[in-house]
């Protein structure tokens, strides 16, 4: 059990539930491929079915850290910074990101869009879910979104989230690593069929990293 002034610093983003921090490989998206330092923020109630990271969802198992060691963590492996979750903005970014910003680094998020956008990012990769949608105002400021595509109805409400976002945004079908062998080869025929798509694989689950 936390004490009042702990939670008071947590709900002000002075202090994040810390699941896990990581240096790797970013395996998704535009930016695959990229070494890139991992910060993995507690707490989450979207609740996908499918999450490879349940662990992540309640954040009272997850200590309390000062934003000011969560930074000095990272700055000494990268400039490249991933904030994912969880859900990162189920907390302030202010605090966090304004400390990272201070170190000159460059700041990506991975984010269902479902909470109210805080904080200064250089990349937002938006994967929104069915069952709570992004926050209207966050469609316009996607750098990408991805999809993750785990049945065929999942092209029907990818194409509805599509429609939502700006004209640069990047357009990604993600298959769910569970059923990948069953989605790949629909995955495949629907971005040759639709090319304003691009295909999205967890590439660093082939490779054998986190």
């Amino acid at each position: 059990m936390i004490s009042e002034e702990t939670k008071e610093l947590v709900d002000k983003g002075i202090m994040l539930p810390l699941m896990e921090e990581f240096y790797t490989i970013q395996g998704e998206g535009y930016h695959k491929g990229t070494a890139a330092y991992f910060i993995r923020i507690g707490g989450c109630d979207v609740g996908c079915h499918w999450c490879d990271v349940k662990e992540s969802w309640d954040a009272e198992v997850h200590p309390p850290t000062p934003i000011g060691q969560i930074v000095e963590n990272a700055t000494k492996f990268s400039k490249t910074i991933v904030i994912t979750g969880g859900e990162p903005l189920t907390w302030d970014m202010t605090a966090l990101t304004s400390a990272l910003k201070k170190q000159g680094c460059q700041i990506h998020i991975e984010t269902s869009g479902a909470y109210d956008m805080t904080g200064t990012w250089d990349w937002v990769c938006l994967s929104p879910k069915k069952i709570k949608l992004p926050k209207p105002e966050i469609y316009a400021r996607a750098n990408e979104l991805k999809v993750i595509v785990f049945n065929k109805h999942d092209f029907q409400f990818a194409e509805e989230q599509a429609a939502k976002v700006h004209e640069e945004c990047i357009l990604y079908l993600q298959p769910e690593w569970s059923n990948r062998e069953k989605m790949i080869p629909q995955i495949v025929d629907y971005v040759m069929q639709n090319p304003k798509w691009k295909v999205s694989l967890q590439t660093h689950k082939y490779l054998n990293i986190p």
